[in-house]
Protein backbone atom coordinates (compact mmCIF):
# COMPACT_ATOMS: atom_id res chain seq x y z
CA UNK A 1 0.00 0.00 0.00
CA UNK A 2 1.06 3.55 -0.95
CA UNK A 3 -0.33 7.16 -0.35
CA UNK A 4 -2.00 8.40 -3.30
CA UNK A 5 -0.41 11.07 -3.70
CA UNK A 6 2.95 9.30 -4.37
CA UNK A 7 1.27 6.73 -6.79
CA UNK A 8 0.03 10.04 -8.57
CA UNK A 9 3.53 11.46 -8.36
CA UNK A 10 5.56 8.30 -9.67
CA UNK A 11 3.22 8.04 -12.55
CA UNK A 12 4.50 11.44 -13.67
CA UNK A 13 1.04 13.36 -13.82
CA UNK A 14 2.19 16.28 -11.38
CA UNK A 15 4.74 16.34 -8.41
CA UNK A 16 3.62 15.06 -4.77
CA UNK A 17 2.88 18.60 -3.88
CA UNK A 18 0.85 19.33 -6.68
CA UNK A 19 -0.97 15.74 -6.29
CA UNK A 20 -2.15 16.53 -2.84
CA UNK A 21 -3.63 20.10 -4.33
CA UNK A 22 -5.48 17.63 -6.88
CA UNK A 23 -7.10 15.72 -4.24
CA UNK A 24 -7.88 18.44 -1.78
CA UNK A 25 -9.50 19.83 -5.35
CA UNK A 26 -11.56 16.83 -4.87
CA UNK A 27 -10.33 15.89 -8.42
CA UNK A 28 -8.82 12.71 -7.60
CA UNK A 29 -10.89 9.33 -7.65
CA UNK A 30 -10.19 5.65 -5.84
CA UNK A 31 -12.72 3.04 -7.60
CA UNK A 32 -14.89 5.78 -8.91
CA UNK A 33 -15.36 7.15 -6.13
CA UNK A 34 -14.11 10.59 -4.93
CA UNK A 35 -10.86 11.55 -2.64
CA UNK A 36 -10.75 14.59 -1.10
CA UNK A 37 -8.40 14.14 2.11
CA UNK A 38 -4.90 13.25 2.22
CA UNK A 39 -3.08 10.17 3.96
CA UNK A 40 -5.52 7.65 1.72
CA UNK A 41 -3.30 4.68 0.73
CA UNK A 42 -3.91 2.39 -2.48
CA UNK A 43 -2.90 -0.89 -3.53
CA UNK A 44 -1.62 -1.63 -7.04
CA UNK A 45 -5.15 -3.20 -7.93
CA UNK A 46 -6.61 -0.18 -7.06
CA UNK A 47 -8.15 2.12 -10.43
CA UNK A 48 -7.01 5.60 -9.54
CA UNK A 49 -8.45 8.85 -11.71
CA UNK A 50 -7.06 12.27 -11.83
CA UNK A 51 -9.72 14.75 -13.82
CA UNK A 52 -11.77 11.45 -15.08
CA UNK A 53 -8.36 10.17 -16.56
CA UNK A 54 -7.19 6.83 -15.41
CA UNK A 55 -3.14 7.43 -14.48
CA UNK A 56 -0.86 4.41 -15.89
CA UNK A 57 0.67 2.98 -13.00
CA UNK A 58 4.34 1.94 -13.99
CA UNK A 59 7.49 0.80 -12.23
CA UNK A 60 9.93 3.80 -11.19
CA UNK A 61 13.08 3.10 -13.54
CA UNK A 62 15.66 5.69 -13.35
CA UNK A 63 18.30 6.58 -16.11
CA UNK A 64 21.72 8.47 -15.85
CA UNK A 65 22.03 9.97 -19.76
CA UNK A 66 25.27 11.62 -21.30
CA UNK A 67 23.51 14.35 -23.67
CA UNK A 68 24.85 15.41 -26.24
CA UNK A 69 25.51 18.93 -27.58
CA UNK A 70 22.43 19.84 -29.95
CA UNK A 71 19.56 17.82 -28.25
CA UNK A 72 16.71 19.63 -26.04
CA UNK A 73 16.05 18.52 -22.73
CA UNK A 74 12.18 18.11 -23.31
CA UNK A 75 10.40 14.94 -24.18
CA UNK A 76 9.35 16.57 -27.32
CA UNK A 77 10.38 19.87 -29.09
CA UNK A 78 7.82 21.82 -31.60
CA UNK A 79 10.36 23.32 -33.68
CA UNK A 80 11.21 19.61 -34.48
CA UNK A 81 14.88 19.34 -32.66
CA UNK A 82 15.84 16.23 -30.96
CA UNK A 83 14.95 15.75 -27.56
CA UNK A 84 16.70 13.57 -24.65
CA UNK A 85 13.60 11.34 -24.84
CA UNK A 86 14.55 10.40 -28.64
CA UNK A 87 17.49 8.13 -27.35
CA UNK A 88 15.43 6.12 -25.49
CA UNK A 89 12.73 4.27 -28.37
CA UNK A 90 11.95 1.79 -27.15
CA UNK A 91 11.11 2.01 -23.31
CA UNK A 92 7.50 1.58 -22.43
CA UNK A 93 7.77 3.64 -19.87
CA UNK A 94 6.92 7.50 -19.94
CA UNK A 95 10.09 9.51 -18.92
CA UNK A 96 11.38 13.04 -18.65
CA UNK A 97 14.41 14.79 -17.50
CA UNK A 98 15.24 16.13 -13.86
CA UNK A 99 15.85 19.56 -14.78
CA UNK A 100 17.43 20.67 -17.84
CA UNK A 101 20.98 20.95 -19.83
CA UNK A 102 20.78 23.73 -22.25
CA UNK A 103 20.75 22.65 -26.11
CA UNK A 104 24.49 23.73 -26.49
CA UNK A 105 25.53 22.20 -22.97
CA UNK A 106 26.88 18.89 -23.05
CA UNK A 107 26.99 15.80 -19.74
CA UNK A 108 25.22 14.35 -17.18
CA UNK A 109 21.09 14.32 -16.95
CA UNK A 110 18.69 12.11 -14.88
CA UNK A 111 15.30 11.08 -16.84
CA UNK A 112 12.90 8.94 -14.67
CA UNK A 113 9.21 8.59 -14.61
CA UNK A 114 9.35 9.28 -11.01
CA UNK A 115 7.56 12.83 -10.25
CA UNK A 116 8.46 12.10 -6.00
CA UNK A 117 12.19 11.44 -6.86
CA UNK A 118 12.47 14.78 -9.87
CA UNK A 119 10.66 16.82 -7.72
CA UNK A 120 12.70 16.27 -4.65
CA UNK A 121 16.11 16.97 -6.49
CA UNK A 122 15.13 19.75 -7.89
CA UNK A 123 14.04 21.43 -5.21
CA UNK A 124 15.99 24.57 -4.46
CA UNK A 125 16.77 24.21 -1.04
CA UNK A 126 18.33 20.42 -1.80
CA UNK A 127 21.56 21.80 -2.80
CA UNK A 128 23.24 18.61 -4.52
CA UNK A 129 26.61 20.00 -5.91
CA UNK A 130 26.88 19.94 -10.20
CA UNK A 131 30.31 19.68 -11.24
CA UNK A 132 31.03 21.87 -14.94
CA UNK A 133 33.67 22.03 -16.77
CA UNK A 134 33.80 25.01 -19.20
CA UNK A 135 35.75 26.76 -22.51
CA UNK A 136 35.64 30.06 -22.36
CA UNK A 137 36.85 32.90 -24.01
CA UNK A 138 40.49 34.73 -22.43
CA UNK A 139 42.49 33.94 -19.47
CA UNK A 140 40.85 35.15 -16.24
CA UNK A 141 42.74 36.61 -13.57
CA UNK A 142 42.61 35.47 -10.02
CA UNK A 143 40.54 38.41 -9.20
CA UNK A 144 37.67 37.98 -11.52
CA UNK A 145 37.55 34.26 -10.26
CA UNK A 146 37.18 35.30 -6.85
CA UNK A 147 34.24 36.77 -7.60
CA UNK A 148 32.45 33.80 -9.26
CA UNK A 149 33.81 31.53 -6.05
CA UNK A 150 32.31 34.57 -3.45
CA UNK A 151 29.01 34.81 -5.64
CA UNK A 152 28.44 37.12 -8.32
CA UNK A 153 25.28 39.21 -8.94
CA UNK A 154 23.73 38.27 -12.30
CA UNK A 155 20.37 39.90 -13.34
CA UNK A 156 17.77 37.24 -11.39
CA UNK A 157 19.96 38.08 -7.95
CA UNK A 158 23.22 37.04 -6.35
CA UNK A 159 24.48 33.68 -6.88
CA UNK A 160 25.93 31.03 -4.44
CA UNK A 161 29.22 30.71 -3.83
CA UNK A 162 30.62 28.69 -6.17
CA UNK A 163 34.43 26.13 -6.18
CA UNK A 164 36.17 27.33 -9.30
CA UNK A 165 39.69 25.51 -10.78
CA UNK A 166 41.52 26.20 -13.80
CA UNK A 167 42.20 23.24 -15.79
CA UNK A 168 44.40 24.80 -18.25
CA UNK A 169 44.86 27.91 -20.76
CA UNK A 170 46.23 28.33 -23.89
CA UNK A 171 48.09 32.01 -24.89
CA UNK A 172 48.21 31.34 -28.07
CA UNK A 173 44.67 31.08 -28.85
CA UNK A 174 43.63 32.82 -26.01
CA UNK A 175 41.02 30.32 -23.87
CA UNK A 176 40.59 28.65 -20.39
CA UNK A 177 39.40 25.32 -19.38
CA UNK A 178 38.06 25.67 -15.96
CA UNK A 179 36.13 23.45 -13.72
CA UNK A 180 32.97 25.06 -11.83
CA UNK A 181 30.71 23.55 -9.16
CA UNK A 182 27.66 24.65 -7.86
CA UNK A 183 24.63 23.82 -5.96
CA UNK A 184 22.14 25.82 -7.96
CA UNK A 185 20.26 25.36 -11.33
CA UNK A 186 19.42 28.80 -12.72
CA UNK A 187 18.66 28.99 -16.70
CA UNK A 188 22.11 28.76 -18.53
CA UNK A 189 23.83 29.76 -14.81
CA UNK A 190 27.17 28.88 -15.56
CA UNK A 191 27.52 31.14 -19.01
CA UNK A 192 25.46 33.66 -17.60
CA UNK A 193 28.28 33.98 -14.46
CA UNK A 194 31.60 33.61 -16.97
CA UNK A 195 29.77 36.39 -19.06
CA UNK A 196 29.83 38.49 -15.91
CA UNK A 197 33.07 38.62 -15.45
CA UNK A 198 33.67 39.13 -19.15
CA UNK A 199 34.15 35.54 -20.59
CA UNK A 200 32.26 33.55 -23.17
CA UNK A 201 31.24 30.08 -22.30
CA UNK A 202 32.38 28.40 -25.98
CA UNK A 203 31.98 24.94 -25.05
CA UNK A 204 30.44 23.66 -21.52
CA UNK A 205 29.85 19.98 -20.37
CA UNK A 206 28.39 18.64 -16.93
CA UNK A 207 30.79 16.07 -15.68
CA UNK A 208 29.05 15.31 -12.43
CA UNK A 209 25.90 15.36 -10.46
CA UNK A 210 26.39 14.66 -6.69
CA UNK A 211 27.95 11.44 -6.45
CA UNK A 212 27.11 10.87 -10.09
CA UNK A 213 29.65 10.63 -13.24
CA UNK A 214 30.04 10.08 -17.04
CA UNK A 215 32.44 7.24 -16.29
CA UNK A 216 31.70 4.09 -18.85
CA UNK A 217 29.20 6.44 -21.70
CA UNK A 218 29.95 8.08 -24.63
CA UNK A 219 28.18 11.37 -26.17
CA UNK A 220 24.12 9.93 -26.91
CA UNK A 221 24.26 6.87 -24.23
CA UNK A 222 22.40 5.70 -20.83
CA UNK A 223 22.41 3.32 -18.09
CA UNK A 224 19.88 2.68 -15.49
CA UNK A 225 20.72 3.78 -12.03
CA UNK A 226 21.22 0.75 -9.75
CA UNK A 227 18.78 0.66 -6.62
CA UNK A 228 21.85 2.01 -4.07
CA UNK A 229 22.34 4.81 -6.14
CA UNK A 230 18.54 5.67 -6.33
CA UNK A 231 18.48 5.35 -2.76
CA UNK A 232 21.87 7.58 -2.36
CA UNK A 233 20.41 10.01 -4.05
CA UNK A 234 17.47 10.47 -2.32
CA UNK A 235 18.99 10.57 1.04
CA UNK A 236 21.58 13.51 -0.56
CA UNK A 237 18.84 15.51 -1.27
CA UNK A 238 17.13 14.76 2.07
CA UNK A 239 20.73 15.51 4.17
CA UNK A 240 21.13 18.59 2.13
CA UNK A 241 17.38 19.69 2.72
CA UNK A 242 16.96 19.09 6.54
CA UNK A 243 20.78 21.12 6.63
CA UNK A 244 18.83 23.84 5.06
CA UNK A 245 15.50 23.66 6.64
Amino acid sequence: MERLQKVIARAGVASRRKAEDLIKEGKVKVNGKVVSELGVKVSPSDKVEVNEIQIQREEPVYFLFYKPRGVISTVKDDKGRKAVTDFFPDLEERIYPVGRLDYDTSGLLLLTNDGDFANLLMHPRNEIEKVYVAKIEGIPLREKIKKLEKGIKLEDGMTAPARVKMLSHDKKKNTSILELSIHEGRNRQVRRMFEAIGHKVTKLKRERYGFLTLAGLKAGEARELTPHEVKQMRALAMQTERKNS
